[in-house]
């Protein structure tokens, strides 16, 4: 330094920083001195409850409030050496007594206590309902499910009858109608062999009354040449032995012709003829009957046997002794 240099006081070292941590302790401080006064200023909230028991009791003792601890001031850092700055001196934090706790303390708590098992009651009440609600509602569906499924494996059982028994009357009405079918065939065979023998009868029939007729005319051939007496009717009975006459005759053929019952059908066309060859015995009863020549008309043989039958015993004749034999000659229309 000389003389002609003015004077200057030289700068300190770290000054900025130093006020900046001033700064930053203070609001620190500001800061919990501020949550310190507002924790103080809480009032605690109190419950009214009142509960009615059957059986008095004492109430429980007042439990004596319980100071909060004010809260120790923390130690302020030491700051470094600053210039002196005029710091204002923080108020003084307000302690509040806390409020003094009424008598009947106990009963709210009691009342508070009935309040909040009844809700848990209540809850469990309504939880339980649930369940119930949920379980029956569960059954209901499981019971609706097995109905449904009864329901199904009854109609399908059903159906499996229905089937069952339509197969069975099929079956059956499939029986029914083959055996029809069978008797069918084998009445056809019945009748094909009935007609194939009816057929050999007829046609054997037809040779025996050809031979008959062959062997009738040959024995009317033989017994005109022995018959005495002069002809008679058409139908007369021709008798044989030579003792008749052509009044004996024509009164036997009138005795039969009256016993003959029929009725000509108007269909018949023509007057066919039918011979018996009739032997007689002493007394004049049948002895034996036989067709030599058929009219056609199996009713007209019918009705001219019977008549011959009915007609006996037959008279004698002019001798006084009966034909051993005769032959019937009738025509349907001559009756």
């Amino acid at each position: 330094m000389t003389d002609s240099a003015p004077y200057t006081v030289p700068q300190e070292r770290g000054r900025w920083r130093a006020l900046i941590l001033a700064a930053l302790v203070h609001l620190a401080l500001l800061v919990f001195l501020w949550i310190g006064v507002r924790w103080q200023n809480e009032t605690p909230t109190t419950i009214e409850a009142e509960v009615w028991s059957p059986q008095p009791r004492e109430a429980a003792p007042v439990p004596e409030p319980v100071k909060a601890p004010e809260p120790k001031p923390e130690p302020k850092p030491e700051p470094q050496p600053v210039p002196k700055v005029a710091v204002p001196e923080p108020p003084k934090p307000k302690v509040e007594e806390p409020p003094v706790a009424k008598p009947d303390i106990a009963l709210e708590q009691e009342k508070k206590r009935k309040i909040e098992e009844k809700k848990r009651r209540e809850e469990e009440e309504r939880k339980e309902e649930e369940r119930k609600e949920k379980i029956a509602l569960e059954k209901k569906q499981q019971d609706e499910k097995l109905a449904l499924e009864k329901k199904r494996r009854d109609e399908d059982l059903a159906k499996e009858k229905k089937r069952e028994q339509e197969k069975r009357e099929q079956e059956e009405k499939e029986k029914i109608a083959k055996a029809k079918a069978e008797e069918a065939k084998r009445l056809e065979k019945e009748k094909a062999a009935k007609a194939e023998a009816d057929k050999k009868l007829a046609e054997k029939k037809r040779q025996q009354e050809e031979a008959d007729a062959k062997l009738a005319q040959k024995m009317r051939e033989e017994d005109m040449r022995r018959i005495t007496g002069a002809g008679g009717s058409g139908d007369a009975p021709k008798a044989q032995g030579g003792r008749a006459d052509g009044a004996y005759s024509q009164r036997i053929a009138a005795k039969i012709r009256s016993n003959i019952s029929f009725i000509v059908p108007e269909s018949l066309q023509g007057n066919p003829p039918v011979e018996y060859e009739v032997r007689l015995l002493p007394d004049g009863s049948v002895a034996g009957l036989r067709k030599l020549r058929s009219s056609g008309v199996p009713g007209f043989d019918e009705a001219v046997a019977r008549a011959i039958e009915r007609s006996q015993p037959y008279p004698k004749d002019s001798s006084g002794s009966v034909p051993s034999t005769f032959i019937g000659h009738h025509k349907p229309k001559d009756q």
